[in-house]
């Protein structure tokens, strides 16, 4: 049999697909960091006045039952068996008593985050109206508030010397800042790079649905509350809450937890999140996230305003908390 080339007729009455008239492949989704921006809704959501009210009528019922019961059960039981219903009468006064020396702490948590802020709105004022005398009173009213740690020891020391020698309330502040609270900024900042390592490291190698909100959502519960221990705060569960939700609304609020290339660009460099794989991108935006939320736990821990010589760098914190992380490659 001969071989040759074939021809093969093509039907004219049907036109060539043009490849420019095609629709484009669409984008992979990048990363958006859901899980710090589903901790952080959640954490600054307001419940309704009608939610507070049933909360706060079903917390007085259960407890009225629940001292009514005891109540009955200690009475009943001293009238049965004396010394054992003694017993159990002191276990209960116990118990109440602890509750209170609670209450006490919870109430006096909640008072020293009411002076760490009437410290930063007292710096703000005497910073508007450039008032030494008043910088000098906020400055003697932090050396007082951080007397009895022995790690600000040597800071107050240098800051009651060299206290006369300036003559302007900014510069007073400054010095403040240089020699009191540098050390605690560093401390918190530690604080903040290690809770978004956790968090980037639990989003990339934990696929479990919720598990990334719940570690998000943990991980800065304990990160707030670890700076304002840093600066002093000393939160207890009640103002730790209080505090956590504070930050999370100015967050919220200010647009904080957008994302964008920009983002982890310090440490990755270019287009990055295009260049990931879908689960470690989310948890490399994921602790770039966490990373703003520590700056802003640190802004409103912080007894004094930042001064732009001392303001951290979010960029600089994401950078030395995930860089090395994972691979560039």
């Amino acid at each position: 049999m001969a071989k040759g080339p074939v021809l093969i007729d093509l039907e004219m009455d049907e036109p060539a697909a043009d490849v420019a008239k095609a629709p484009p492949v669409p984008d992979i989704a990048q990363p958006q960091g859901q899980a710090m921006q589903s901790a952080a809704r959640l954490a600054a959501r307001k419940p309704s006045a009608l939610a507070r009210w049933f909360w706060g009528l079903a917390l007085a019922v259960v407890g009225a039952a629940i001292s009514v019961a005891a109540w009955d059960f200690a009475t009943s039981l001293v009238a049965r068996t004396p010394v054992l219903g003694w017993i159990v009468t002191g276990l209960i006064a116990a118990l109440v008593l602890v509750g209170l020396m609670i209450a006490i702490r919870e109430l006096a948590a909640l008072g020293r985050l009411s002076r760490v802020d009437g410290l930063r709105r007292a710096a703000d004022t005497a910073l508007a109206d450039d008032d030494l005398a008043q910088a000098c009173a906020v400055t003697n009213r932090i050396i007082a508030f951080y007397k009895g740690r022995e790690d600000t020891r040597w800071g107050r020391e240098r800051l009651t010397e060299r206290m006369a020698d300036q003559f302007d309330a900014s510069a007073l502040l400054e010095l403040a800042e240089d020699e009191l609270l540098a050390p605690l900024d560093q401390a918190a900042s530690r604080e903040v790079e290690a809770a978004a390592r956790q968090v980037a490291t639990v989003t990339a190698l934990v696929p479990l649905a919720l598990a990334d909100v719940i570690t998000a959502l943990a991980a800065s519960l304990r990160m707030i509350r670890r700076v304002a221990e840093i600066y002093g705060g000393r939160a207890g569960t009640l103002g730790g809450w209080r505090l956590t939700r504070s930050v999370f609304v100015h967050l919220v609020a200010t647009g904080a937890v957008a994302v964008g290339d920009d983002l982890l660009e310090p440490v990755l460099g270019g287009s990055v999140l295009s260049k990931l794989s879908r689960r470690f991108g989310e948890g490399l935006v994921n602790g770039a996230l966490s990373a703003r939320v520590g700056v802003a736990a640190m802004e409103v821990c912080r007894p004094l305003p930042f001064s732009d010589r001392h303001k951290p760098s979010t960029r600089g914190i994401i950078k030395r908390a995930l860089q090395g992380l994972f691979s560039k490659g």
